[in-house]
Protein backbone atom coordinates (compact mmCIF):
# COMPACT_ATOMS: atom_id res chain seq x y z
CA UNK A 1 0.00 0.00 0.00
CA UNK A 2 1.66 3.44 -1.13
CA UNK A 3 1.75 6.21 0.96
CA UNK A 4 -0.90 8.84 -0.28
CA UNK A 5 -3.94 6.32 -1.74
CA UNK A 6 -7.30 7.78 -1.00
CA UNK A 7 -9.40 5.41 -3.90
CA UNK A 8 -10.99 2.43 -2.98
CA UNK A 9 -11.05 1.15 -6.10
CA UNK A 10 -10.15 1.64 -10.29
CA UNK A 11 -12.32 0.86 -12.66
CA UNK A 12 -10.93 0.74 -16.11
CA UNK A 13 -13.69 -0.53 -18.31
CA UNK A 14 -13.02 0.07 -22.23
CA UNK A 15 -9.85 -1.46 -22.32
CA UNK A 16 -10.42 -5.06 -22.44
CA UNK A 17 -9.76 -7.35 -19.83
CA UNK A 18 -6.24 -8.27 -18.42
CA UNK A 19 -4.64 -11.97 -18.76
CA UNK A 20 -2.52 -12.92 -16.02
CA UNK A 21 -0.35 -15.84 -15.66
CA UNK A 22 -1.96 -16.30 -12.03
CA UNK A 23 -5.21 -17.82 -13.83
CA UNK A 24 -3.51 -19.58 -16.21
CA UNK A 25 -3.14 -22.89 -14.63
CA UNK A 26 -6.32 -24.63 -16.14
CA UNK A 27 -6.57 -28.16 -16.40
CA UNK A 28 -8.64 -30.80 -18.08
CA UNK A 29 -8.06 -30.72 -21.81
CA UNK A 30 -6.64 -33.09 -23.71
CA UNK A 31 -3.45 -32.55 -25.32
CA UNK A 32 -3.43 -31.12 -28.84
CA UNK A 33 -0.70 -30.30 -31.33
CA UNK A 34 0.69 -27.35 -31.16
CA UNK A 35 -0.99 -25.16 -33.86
CA UNK A 36 -0.40 -20.87 -34.75
CA UNK A 37 -2.18 -17.78 -33.81
CA UNK A 38 -3.97 -18.38 -37.63
CA UNK A 39 -4.58 -22.63 -37.40
CA UNK A 40 -6.23 -21.91 -33.91
CA UNK A 41 -8.12 -18.87 -33.91
CA UNK A 42 -8.05 -16.93 -36.86
CA UNK A 43 -5.29 -14.81 -38.63
CA UNK A 44 -3.89 -12.77 -35.68
CA UNK A 45 -5.14 -9.39 -36.99
CA UNK A 46 -2.60 -6.20 -36.49
CA UNK A 47 -2.84 -4.05 -33.55
CA UNK A 48 -6.12 -1.65 -34.43
CA UNK A 49 -5.88 2.30 -33.73
CA UNK A 50 -9.05 1.54 -31.25
CA UNK A 51 -6.83 -0.94 -29.36
CA UNK A 52 -4.08 1.44 -29.00
CA UNK A 53 -5.94 3.80 -27.78
CA UNK A 54 -7.87 1.68 -25.18
CA UNK A 55 -4.19 0.59 -24.01
CA UNK A 56 -2.75 3.97 -23.76
CA UNK A 57 -5.39 4.91 -21.70
CA UNK A 58 -5.15 1.99 -19.31
CA UNK A 59 -1.74 1.97 -19.23
CA UNK A 60 -1.23 4.32 -16.57
CA UNK A 61 -3.59 3.24 -14.97
CA UNK A 62 -2.09 -0.20 -14.53
CA UNK A 63 1.32 1.27 -13.34
CA UNK A 64 -0.47 2.83 -11.23
CA UNK A 65 -1.99 -0.22 -9.66
CA UNK A 66 0.78 -2.28 -10.14
CA UNK A 67 3.29 -0.78 -7.83
CA UNK A 68 4.59 1.89 -11.27
CA UNK A 69 7.54 0.51 -13.36
CA UNK A 70 10.50 -0.97 -12.09
CA UNK A 71 13.70 1.13 -12.12
CA UNK A 72 16.08 -0.91 -12.03
CA UNK A 73 18.84 -2.19 -14.54
CA UNK A 74 16.95 -5.10 -15.93
CA UNK A 75 14.40 -3.17 -17.73
CA UNK A 76 16.09 -2.44 -20.76
CA UNK A 77 16.47 -6.48 -21.17
CA UNK A 78 12.77 -7.18 -20.83
CA UNK A 79 11.79 -4.71 -23.09
CA UNK A 80 14.53 -6.32 -25.27
CA UNK A 81 13.30 -10.08 -24.66
CA UNK A 82 9.39 -9.07 -24.67
CA UNK A 83 9.37 -7.06 -27.74
CA UNK A 84 11.10 -9.75 -29.85
CA UNK A 85 8.61 -12.70 -28.19
CA UNK A 86 5.65 -10.41 -28.97
CA UNK A 87 6.84 -9.92 -32.68
CA UNK A 88 6.15 -13.32 -33.11
CA UNK A 89 2.55 -13.26 -32.78
CA UNK A 90 1.83 -11.32 -36.13
CA UNK A 91 0.14 -8.67 -34.38
CA UNK A 92 2.39 -5.87 -34.60
CA UNK A 93 5.18 -5.77 -37.93
CA UNK A 94 8.04 -3.93 -35.49
CA UNK A 95 9.18 -4.61 -32.26
CA UNK A 96 8.15 -0.86 -31.42
CA UNK A 97 4.49 -1.76 -31.82
CA UNK A 98 4.97 -3.17 -28.53
CA UNK A 99 5.00 -1.57 -25.36
CA UNK A 100 6.67 -4.19 -22.43
CA UNK A 101 7.07 -3.25 -18.74
CA UNK A 102 8.72 -4.67 -15.98
CA UNK A 103 6.46 -3.87 -12.87
CA UNK A 104 7.52 -3.08 -9.21
CA UNK A 105 5.32 -5.88 -8.02
CA UNK A 106 6.53 -8.37 -5.70
CA UNK A 107 3.37 -10.43 -6.97
CA UNK A 108 4.53 -13.50 -9.30
CA UNK A 109 2.01 -12.48 -12.49
CA UNK A 110 2.38 -11.36 -16.26
CA UNK A 111 -0.60 -10.33 -18.54
CA UNK A 112 -1.16 -8.65 -21.40
CA UNK A 113 -3.43 -5.80 -22.50
CA UNK A 114 -4.79 -5.14 -26.27
CA UNK A 115 -2.79 -2.61 -28.13
CA UNK A 116 0.58 -4.38 -27.31
CA UNK A 117 1.09 -3.64 -24.06
CA UNK A 118 2.89 -6.59 -22.01
CA UNK A 119 3.78 -6.24 -18.29
CA UNK A 120 5.95 -8.83 -16.18
CA UNK A 121 6.30 -8.43 -12.26
CA UNK A 122 9.85 -8.40 -10.97
CA UNK A 123 8.53 -11.18 -8.56
CA UNK A 124 7.83 -13.80 -11.44
CA UNK A 125 10.90 -12.69 -13.41
CA UNK A 126 13.36 -13.37 -10.01
CA UNK A 127 11.30 -16.97 -10.34
CA UNK A 128 12.60 -17.50 -13.81
CA UNK A 129 16.42 -19.63 -14.27
CA UNK A 130 16.88 -18.37 -18.09
CA UNK A 131 16.00 -15.97 -21.06
CA UNK A 132 13.76 -18.55 -22.91
CA UNK A 133 11.44 -18.86 -19.20
CA UNK A 134 10.42 -15.40 -19.63
CA UNK A 135 9.96 -15.16 -23.56
CA UNK A 136 7.66 -18.33 -22.55
CA UNK A 137 5.53 -16.46 -19.78
CA UNK A 138 5.48 -13.48 -22.11
CA UNK A 139 4.90 -15.37 -25.22
CA UNK A 140 1.89 -16.85 -23.23
CA UNK A 141 0.00 -13.62 -22.46
CA UNK A 142 0.69 -12.21 -25.88
CA UNK A 143 -1.06 -15.94 -27.12
CA UNK A 144 -4.41 -14.46 -25.22
CA UNK A 145 -4.53 -11.55 -26.92
CA UNK A 146 -3.38 -12.84 -30.39
CA UNK A 147 -6.37 -14.96 -29.81
CA UNK A 148 -8.78 -11.95 -28.94
CA UNK A 149 -9.57 -14.41 -25.70
CA UNK A 150 -10.57 -11.17 -23.88
CA UNK A 151 -12.97 -10.24 -26.18
CA UNK A 152 -14.44 -13.58 -26.31
CA UNK A 153 -14.96 -13.85 -22.72
CA UNK A 154 -16.12 -10.19 -22.06
CA UNK A 155 -19.15 -11.13 -24.06
CA UNK A 156 -20.50 -13.03 -21.77
CA UNK A 157 -18.98 -11.15 -18.22
CA UNK A 158 -21.61 -9.77 -16.24
CA UNK A 159 -19.29 -6.66 -15.65
CA UNK A 160 -16.56 -5.25 -18.08
CA UNK A 161 -13.91 -4.34 -15.49
CA UNK A 162 -10.25 -4.62 -16.11
CA UNK A 163 -9.58 -4.34 -12.22
CA UNK A 164 -11.00 -6.09 -9.39
CA UNK A 165 -12.14 -9.70 -11.00
CA UNK A 166 -10.73 -11.55 -8.06
CA UNK A 167 -12.99 -9.66 -5.97
CA UNK A 168 -15.91 -9.87 -8.06
CA UNK A 169 -15.20 -14.25 -8.12
CA UNK A 170 -14.57 -14.43 -3.94
CA UNK A 171 -17.42 -11.77 -3.14
CA UNK A 172 -19.96 -13.72 -5.49
CA UNK A 173 -19.04 -16.96 -3.33
CA UNK A 174 -19.24 -15.71 0.28
CA UNK A 175 -22.08 -12.96 -0.50
CA UNK A 176 -23.88 -14.30 -3.66
CA UNK A 177 -24.33 -12.56 -6.56
CA UNK A 178 -26.70 -9.41 -5.12
CA UNK A 179 -27.09 -6.15 -4.30
CA UNK A 180 -24.87 -6.82 -1.43
CA UNK A 181 -22.59 -8.76 -3.38
CA UNK A 182 -21.13 -5.61 -4.93
CA UNK A 183 -19.56 -4.87 -1.31
CA UNK A 184 -17.95 -7.63 -1.35
CA UNK A 185 -16.73 -6.53 -5.07
CA UNK A 186 -15.40 -3.29 -3.39
CA UNK A 187 -13.72 -4.68 -0.11
CA UNK A 188 -11.83 -6.95 -2.54
CA UNK A 189 -11.15 -5.36 -5.40
CA UNK A 190 -8.16 -3.98 -4.43
CA UNK A 191 -6.41 -7.42 -4.09
CA UNK A 192 -5.45 -6.28 -7.84
CA UNK A 193 -2.21 -7.63 -7.62
CA UNK A 194 -4.05 -10.88 -8.37
CA UNK A 195 -5.59 -9.16 -11.41
CA UNK A 196 -7.30 -12.12 -13.17
CA UNK A 197 -9.78 -13.33 -15.23
CA UNK A 198 -10.76 -16.62 -15.21
CA UNK A 199 -10.31 -17.55 -18.83
CA UNK A 200 -11.97 -21.44 -20.05
CA UNK A 201 -9.17 -24.52 -20.18
CA UNK A 202 -9.32 -24.71 -23.71
CA UNK A 203 -8.38 -20.74 -23.95
CA UNK A 204 -5.60 -20.71 -21.34
CA UNK A 205 -4.17 -24.48 -23.53
CA UNK A 206 -4.46 -22.26 -26.60
CA UNK A 207 -2.36 -19.46 -24.99
CA UNK A 208 0.60 -21.59 -24.10
CA UNK A 209 0.12 -23.51 -27.58
CA UNK A 210 0.71 -19.73 -28.78
CA UNK A 211 3.53 -19.33 -26.41
CA UNK A 212 5.34 -22.70 -27.06
CA UNK A 213 4.90 -21.49 -31.04
CA UNK A 214 6.55 -18.19 -30.59
CA UNK A 215 9.44 -19.84 -28.33
CA UNK A 216 10.27 -21.90 -31.31
CA UNK A 217 9.91 -19.27 -34.18
CA UNK A 218 11.73 -16.97 -32.14
CA UNK A 219 14.81 -19.56 -31.83
CA UNK A 220 14.10 -20.50 -28.03
CA UNK A 221 13.68 -24.06 -26.50
CA UNK A 222 10.06 -24.66 -27.21
CA UNK A 223 10.52 -26.93 -23.50
CA UNK A 224 10.52 -23.45 -21.40
CA UNK A 225 7.52 -22.72 -20.78
CA UNK A 226 6.90 -26.00 -19.27
CA UNK A 227 9.70 -25.58 -16.94
CA UNK A 228 8.53 -22.36 -15.72
CA UNK A 229 4.84 -23.70 -15.37
CA UNK A 230 6.59 -26.03 -13.02
CA UNK A 231 8.15 -23.11 -11.01
CA UNK A 232 5.45 -21.25 -10.62
CA UNK A 233 3.07 -23.98 -9.26
CA UNK A 234 6.32 -24.81 -6.46
CA UNK A 235 6.09 -21.44 -5.79
CA UNK A 236 2.57 -21.04 -5.05
CA UNK A 237 2.58 -24.01 -3.09
CA UNK A 238 4.90 -22.61 -0.89
CA UNK A 239 3.32 -19.35 -0.70
CA UNK A 240 -0.06 -20.87 0.66
CA UNK A 241 2.54 -22.81 3.30
CA UNK A 242 4.06 -19.74 4.48
CA UNK A 243 0.72 -18.61 5.06
CA UNK A 244 -0.38 -20.62 7.42
CA UNK A 245 -2.72 -22.89 5.02
CA UNK A 246 -2.59 -25.45 3.30
CA UNK A 247 -3.98 -25.95 -0.28
CA UNK A 248 -6.95 -27.65 1.02
CA UNK A 249 -7.88 -24.58 3.39
CA UNK A 250 -8.19 -22.16 -0.10
CA UNK A 251 -11.59 -21.48 -0.76
CA UNK A 252 -12.71 -22.97 -4.00
CA UNK A 253 -12.68 -19.71 -5.92
CA UNK A 254 -9.28 -18.36 -5.40
CA UNK A 255 -8.09 -22.07 -6.93
CA UNK A 256 -8.24 -21.85 -10.43
CA UNK A 257 -5.24 -24.46 -11.09
CA UNK A 258 -6.25 -27.49 -9.68
CA UNK A 259 -4.08 -29.83 -11.72
CA UNK A 260 -1.14 -27.74 -12.41
CA UNK A 261 1.11 -30.78 -12.79
CA UNK A 262 -0.93 -31.82 -16.00
CA UNK A 263 -0.24 -28.60 -17.33
CA UNK A 264 3.35 -29.04 -17.16
CA UNK A 265 2.80 -32.21 -18.80
CA UNK A 266 1.00 -30.95 -21.55
CA UNK A 267 3.21 -27.93 -22.27
CA UNK A 268 6.30 -30.31 -22.10
CA UNK A 269 4.53 -32.79 -24.90
CA UNK A 270 3.51 -30.20 -27.17
CA UNK A 271 6.77 -28.39 -27.08
CA UNK A 272 8.06 -32.10 -28.13
CA UNK A 273 5.48 -32.39 -31.28
CA UNK A 274 7.80 -29.41 -32.62
CA UNK A 275 9.64 -30.83 -35.89
CA UNK A 276 12.35 -28.06 -34.16
CA UNK A 277 13.94 -29.32 -31.28
CA UNK A 278 16.61 -27.59 -29.06
CA UNK A 279 16.67 -23.61 -28.87
CA UNK A 280 18.49 -21.25 -26.13
CA UNK A 281 18.43 -20.92 -23.39
CA UNK A 282 20.66 -17.53 -22.66
CA UNK A 283 20.38 -19.14 -18.55
CA UNK A 284 24.24 -17.19 -17.74
CA UNK A 285 23.30 -14.33 -19.42
CA UNK A 286 19.89 -13.91 -17.46
CA UNK A 287 21.14 -14.27 -14.47
CA UNK A 288 23.88 -11.87 -14.87
CA UNK A 289 21.26 -9.64 -15.51
CA UNK A 290 19.05 -10.32 -12.96
CA UNK A 291 21.43 -10.10 -10.57
CA UNK A 292 20.64 -7.63 -7.56
CA UNK A 293 16.75 -7.29 -8.64
CA UNK A 294 14.62 -6.54 -5.39
CA UNK A 295 12.75 -9.83 -4.26
CA UNK A 296 9.60 -9.24 -2.00
CA UNK A 297 7.89 -6.51 -0.68
CA UNK A 298 9.28 -2.79 -1.45
CA UNK A 299 9.36 -1.05 1.92
CA UNK A 300 8.50 2.11 0.24
CA UNK A 301 5.06 0.33 -0.55
CA UNK A 302 5.02 -1.68 2.95
CA UNK A 303 6.12 -5.28 3.57
CA UNK A 304 4.62 -8.79 4.27
CA UNK A 305 6.46 -10.34 7.49
CA UNK A 306 4.65 -13.58 8.32
CA UNK A 307 1.44 -12.25 9.61
CA UNK A 308 2.71 -9.01 9.98
CA UNK A 309 2.01 -6.24 7.82
CA UNK A 310 4.59 -3.18 8.44
CA UNK A 311 5.53 0.06 6.79
CA UNK A 312 8.20 2.07 7.58
CA UNK A 313 7.01 5.12 5.73
CA UNK A 314 3.64 5.23 7.46
CA UNK A 315 5.49 4.37 10.31
CA UNK A 316 2.36 1.88 11.37
CA UNK A 317 1.73 -2.09 11.88
CA UNK A 318 -0.71 -4.45 12.62
CA UNK A 319 -1.00 -8.53 12.36
CA UNK A 320 -3.48 -10.62 10.73
CA UNK A 321 -5.23 -13.56 12.56
CA UNK A 322 -3.76 -17.01 11.90
CA UNK A 323 -4.96 -18.99 8.74
CA UNK A 324 -5.25 -15.49 6.34
CA UNK A 325 -3.38 -14.41 3.64
CA UNK A 326 -2.38 -10.73 3.15
CA UNK A 327 -2.08 -9.25 -0.05
CA UNK A 328 -0.42 -6.04 -0.76
CA UNK A 329 -1.83 -3.85 -3.40
CA UNK A 330 -1.17 -0.01 -4.12
CA UNK A 331 -4.56 1.16 -2.65
CA UNK A 332 -5.14 -1.50 0.07
CA UNK A 333 -3.97 -4.38 1.90
CA UNK A 334 -6.30 -7.45 1.47
CA UNK A 335 -7.02 -9.88 3.76
CA UNK A 336 -8.33 -13.46 2.83
CA UNK A 337 -9.80 -16.74 4.52
CA UNK A 338 -12.16 -19.35 4.22
CA UNK A 339 -14.18 -17.26 7.67
CA UNK A 340 -13.76 -13.58 6.38
CA UNK A 341 -12.28 -10.88 3.97
CA UNK A 342 -11.10 -7.51 4.06
CA UNK A 343 -9.14 -4.82 3.43
CA UNK A 344 -6.80 -2.25 5.32
CA UNK A 345 -6.30 1.48 3.51
CA UNK A 346 -7.62 4.94 3.44
CA UNK A 347 -9.97 7.53 2.10
CA UNK A 348 -9.73 11.35 2.68
CA UNK A 349 -9.76 12.89 6.41
CA UNK A 350 -10.73 15.94 7.96
CA UNK A 351 -10.36 15.08 11.27
CA UNK A 352 -14.17 13.91 11.82
CA UNK A 353 -14.09 10.32 12.39
CA UNK A 354 -18.11 9.53 12.18
CA UNK A 355 -18.18 11.60 8.47
CA UNK A 356 -15.45 9.07 7.42
CA UNK A 357 -16.67 5.92 8.51
CA UNK A 358 -19.79 7.22 6.75
CA UNK A 359 -17.89 7.83 3.83
CA UNK A 360 -16.64 4.63 3.96
CA UNK A 361 -19.53 2.58 4.07
CA UNK A 362 -21.09 4.38 1.36
CA UNK A 363 -17.94 3.53 -0.93
CA UNK A 364 -18.99 -0.04 0.39
CA UNK A 365 -22.18 0.33 -0.81
CA UNK A 366 -21.78 1.87 -4.39
CA UNK A 367 -23.24 5.04 -6.10
CA UNK A 368 -27.08 5.06 -5.53
CA UNK A 369 -27.10 2.75 -2.70
CA UNK A 370 -26.54 2.84 1.19
CA UNK A 371 -25.71 0.93 3.89
CA UNK A 372 -27.31 1.52 7.57
CA UNK A 373 -25.09 0.62 9.99
CA UNK A 374 -25.45 0.59 13.64
CA UNK A 375 -24.13 3.35 15.79
CA UNK A 376 -20.29 4.48 16.13
CA UNK A 377 -18.73 3.55 19.03
CA UNK A 378 -15.41 5.14 19.96
CA UNK A 379 -12.21 3.42 21.58
CA UNK A 380 -8.30 3.46 21.81
CA UNK A 381 -6.15 1.42 20.20
CA UNK A 382 -2.43 1.40 21.34
CA UNK A 383 -2.72 4.84 21.71
CA UNK A 384 -4.80 5.70 18.48
CA UNK A 385 -8.05 7.06 18.82
CA UNK A 386 -10.30 4.93 16.55
CA UNK A 387 -13.95 4.48 16.05
CA UNK A 388 -16.00 1.29 14.45
CA UNK A 389 -19.34 0.62 13.48
CA UNK A 390 -21.13 -3.04 11.99
CA UNK A 391 -23.77 -3.01 9.73
CA UNK A 392 -25.61 -6.54 9.02
CA UNK A 393 -26.59 -7.17 5.48
CA UNK A 394 -28.56 -9.58 4.10
CA UNK A 395 -27.13 -11.89 1.01
CA UNK A 396 -28.00 -14.69 -1.07
CA UNK A 397 -26.37 -17.12 1.24
CA UNK A 398 -27.35 -15.64 4.34
CA UNK A 399 -26.78 -12.33 6.34
CA UNK A 400 -23.41 -10.83 6.95
CA UNK A 401 -21.84 -8.34 9.13
CA UNK A 402 -19.96 -5.21 7.62
CA UNK A 403 -17.71 -3.69 9.41
CA UNK A 404 -15.64 -0.49 9.29
CA UNK A 405 -12.54 -0.12 11.96
CA UNK A 406 -11.01 3.01 11.36
CA UNK A 407 -7.97 4.99 13.21
CA UNK A 408 -6.84 8.42 13.38
CA UNK A 409 -2.95 8.52 12.45
CA UNK A 410 -2.85 12.59 12.99
CA UNK A 411 -5.39 15.31 12.40
CA UNK A 412 -5.49 15.07 8.52
CA UNK A 413 -4.53 10.86 8.07
CA UNK A 414 -6.77 8.07 9.15
CA UNK A 415 -7.11 4.45 8.18
CA UNK A 416 -9.11 1.86 8.15
CA UNK A 417 -10.36 -1.82 8.09
CA UNK A 418 -13.49 -2.68 6.18
CA UNK A 419 -14.40 -6.66 6.41
CA UNK A 420 -16.94 -9.40 5.87
CA UNK A 421 -17.70 -12.23 8.01
CA UNK A 422 -20.91 -14.69 8.17
CA UNK A 423 -23.14 -12.46 10.85
CA UNK A 424 -22.57 -13.18 14.25
CA UNK A 425 -18.57 -14.04 13.71
CA UNK A 426 -17.05 -10.63 13.90
CA UNK A 427 -14.66 -11.60 16.59
CA UNK A 428 -12.43 -13.58 13.67
CA UNK A 429 -10.86 -10.23 13.89
CA UNK A 430 -11.30 -9.03 16.99
CA UNK A 431 -7.32 -9.40 17.46
CA UNK A 432 -6.58 -7.51 14.60
CA UNK A 433 -8.42 -4.54 15.05
CA UNK A 434 -6.16 -4.18 18.25
CA UNK A 435 -2.92 -4.49 16.56
CA UNK A 436 -2.75 -2.13 14.85
CA UNK A 437 0.26 0.12 16.50
CA UNK A 438 2.78 3.38 15.56
CA UNK A 439 6.38 1.61 14.30
CA UNK A 440 9.00 2.91 16.20
CA UNK A 441 11.96 5.34 14.22
CA UNK A 442 14.26 2.26 15.02
CA UNK A 443 11.67 -0.74 14.32
CA UNK A 444 11.13 0.89 10.84
CA UNK A 445 15.05 2.14 9.93
CA UNK A 446 15.30 -1.88 10.60
CA UNK A 447 13.13 -2.98 7.71
CA UNK A 448 15.47 -3.90 4.76
CA UNK A 449 14.58 -4.63 1.29
CA UNK A 450 15.24 -8.18 -0.11
CA UNK A 451 17.57 -9.08 -3.47
CA UNK A 452 18.48 -11.47 -5.25
CA UNK A 453 22.09 -12.24 -5.09
CA UNK A 454 23.48 -14.74 -8.10
CA UNK A 455 26.46 -16.97 -5.94
CA UNK A 456 28.82 -19.30 -7.66
CA UNK A 457 29.01 -22.74 -5.99
CA UNK A 458 31.67 -23.49 -4.60
CA UNK A 459 34.02 -26.23 -3.25
CA UNK A 460 32.04 -27.52 -0.15
CA UNK A 461 28.73 -25.57 -1.09
CA UNK A 462 25.63 -27.88 -0.02
CA UNK A 463 21.73 -27.39 -1.09
CA UNK A 464 21.77 -26.93 3.04
CA UNK A 465 24.50 -24.58 3.38
CA UNK A 466 23.55 -22.20 0.69
CA UNK A 467 19.70 -22.10 1.66
CA UNK A 468 20.92 -21.10 5.51
CA UNK A 469 21.82 -17.45 3.46
CA UNK A 470 18.09 -17.45 2.41
CA UNK A 471 16.84 -14.16 4.17
CA UNK A 472 13.88 -15.99 5.35
CA UNK A 473 12.96 -17.44 8.86
CA UNK A 474 10.75 -20.25 7.67
CA UNK A 475 11.04 -22.61 4.42
CA UNK A 476 14.81 -21.48 3.52
CA UNK A 477 15.42 -24.80 1.61
CA UNK A 478 12.32 -25.05 0.50
CA UNK A 479 12.27 -21.59 -1.29
CA UNK A 480 15.95 -22.24 -1.88
CA UNK A 481 14.71 -24.99 -4.35
CA UNK A 482 11.79 -23.49 -5.90
CA UNK A 483 13.60 -20.39 -6.53
CA UNK A 484 16.55 -22.35 -8.74
CA UNK A 485 14.38 -25.38 -9.53
CA UNK A 486 16.18 -27.63 -8.08
CA UNK A 487 15.31 -30.99 -6.46
CA UNK A 488 16.76 -32.09 -2.92
CA UNK A 489 18.77 -34.77 -4.71
CA UNK A 490 19.98 -32.84 -7.10
CA UNK A 491 23.84 -32.22 -6.14
CA UNK A 492 25.74 -28.73 -6.76
CA UNK A 493 28.80 -28.44 -8.96
CA UNK A 494 31.61 -25.89 -8.37
CA UNK A 495 31.34 -23.45 -10.71
CA UNK A 496 27.61 -23.62 -10.99
CA UNK A 497 25.38 -20.48 -10.73
CA UNK A 498 22.51 -19.98 -8.27
CA UNK A 499 20.12 -17.36 -6.86
CA UNK A 500 19.90 -17.02 -3.34
CA UNK A 501 17.99 -14.16 -1.33
CA UNK A 502 19.57 -11.67 0.54
CA UNK A 503 19.04 -8.55 2.25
Amino acid sequence: MRKFSTRLTTRLTSAGAVIALVACTGSGADAGAVGSAGSQSGEARSISAAEKQKGAEAHPQLLEEFGGAYTGSQVAYVVQVGQNIAVQSGLGNARSDFTVTLLNSPVNNAFAIPGGYVYLTRQLMALMNDEAEMAGVLGHEVGHVAARHSEKRQKAATRNSILGILGQIGSQVLLGDSAIGRIGQEVFGTGSQLLTLKYSRKQEYEADDLGIRYLASAGYDPQALSSMLYSLAAQSAIDVRAAGRDARSAPEWASTHPDPARRVSRAATNAGKLTRSGGVRNREQFLQKLDGILYGDDPKQGVIEGNSFLHPDLKLKFTIPSGFAMQNGARAVSITGSSGQGQFTTAAYNGHMASYIDAAFQSLAGEGKSISHGAIERTTVNGLPASYATARVDSENGQVDVTVFAYEFSKNSAYHFATIVPAGSASVFSSMYQSIARMSATEAAAIKPRKVDVVTVKSGDTISSLSSRMAYSDYQQDRFLVLNRLRVTDGLRAGQQVKIVTY
